[in-house]
């Protein structure tokens, strides 16, 4: 990923968030979570399996009984849903020429019975494509995706924002940053390697793919990332993990709090200067480990934070802990 910001989006059907399949009709060819993954689907030519052709996705067998295939899927954390993509990469005589999607908010698993709600009514498809929708949902945690009458689907993704009522941490230590409570990566400079999404996620990196990592930087200056916290606070605790960076972990690094109006543009943000305070001065880092700041400068409350690293390198995982406000 080459660009030099992102949209102000989370996945809310990435794996990494905890978003898991519940139950399914069908998925005789590809494995329904296949579908899930964060990494973009992949065609290899002379694959197969068991049960066939081995497609980058999820796949049910040709249905001859008049009904339609169908998966429900849990949402690692409840949301609400502006932009979906449904991708059929790579499958071209076996997609689906329909699906449509709905969802649900419940304390319970659902079944076919409940009131599910229209996200994005029927829609119609083409095969190796990637079908991008502007919806708008409602608060969701379940949701329906139907495909009529059977085949394939590369991936899944529904970009929106976490919802999550934050009240029950309030006067408690909280991990602001956390991908899980809304907290959200707005822009970087780079992010050549690795998967810049995994560095807000729960857990320590399984590879050195699970993280951002920059290109090596050949001119003067350093990379960066901005993160939106989840909720405004004061910050506590800083860690910077650099699990599985050996020979490429960043020398240094520095952390700068701000707090922004919620309907300042993330280009205005990133251009602004005088809003920034360093709470973490430029500090070595050591490779494949996790560093704890406690001794950071106070400030006061805050809902944005940059990470700068020197000149360049990977971080696994990133986490600011404090006070909600």
């Amino acid at each position: 990923m080459k660009k030099n910001n992102i949209n102000n989006f989370v996945n809310l059907a990435s794996p990494k968030l905890g978003t898991k399949v519940m139950s399914f009709s069908d998925d005789f060819f590809g494995k329904v979570s296949r579908m899930l993954n964060d990494k973009a689907p992949q065609f290899i030519e002379d694959k197969y399996d068991n049960h066939g052709k081995w497609m980058d996705g999820w796949e049910s067998k040709r249905r001859r009984d008049g009904g339609h295939d169908w998966a429900i899927i849990k949402l690692g954390s409840p949301g609400k849903v502006y932009e979906i993509e449904i991708d059929t990469s790579f499958f071209t005589g076996n997609y689906p020429p329909f699906a449509s999607i709905q969802g649900l908010y419940s304390e319970k698993k659902p079944d076919h019975n409940d009131d599910w709600k229209i996200i994005l009514k029927k829609q119609k498809l083409q095969g190796d494509k990637v079908h991008n929708f502007k919806v708008k949902s409602a608060k969701v945690n379940y949701i329906r995706f139907q495909i009529f009458p059977d085949g394939g689907i590369a991936r899944l993704r529904l970009l929106g924002h976490v919802e999550i009522d934050l009240e029950k941490f309030k006067n408690k230590k909280t991990e602001l940053s956390s991908l899980n409570l809304g907290g959200k990566i707005i822009a970087y400079n780079n992010a050549h390697y690795g998967d810049v999404s995994a560095l807000l996620t729960s857990g320590r990196g399984k590879t050195m793919g699970d993280g951002w990592e920059t290109r090596r930087r050949r001119e003067p200056g350093n990379d960066w990332i901005i993160i939106k916290l989840a909720k405004s606070g004061i910050i506590e605790e800083i860690e910077i993990d650099t699990a599985h960076f050996k020979g490429n972990f960043p020398d240094k690094a520095s952390i700068s709090a701000a707090f922004f109006d919620e309907k300042e543009k993330v280009s205005s943000i990133i251009k602004q200067n005088k809003n920034w305070k360093e709470i973490l001065p430029p500090t070595k880092l050591k490779a494949d480990k996790i560093h704890r700041f406690k001794k950071i400068i106070r400030t006061d409350e805050v809902n944005y934070v940059k990470l700068n690293i020197f000149p360049d390198g990977g971080v696994s995982r990133f986490r600011v802990f404090g006070k909600l406000k």
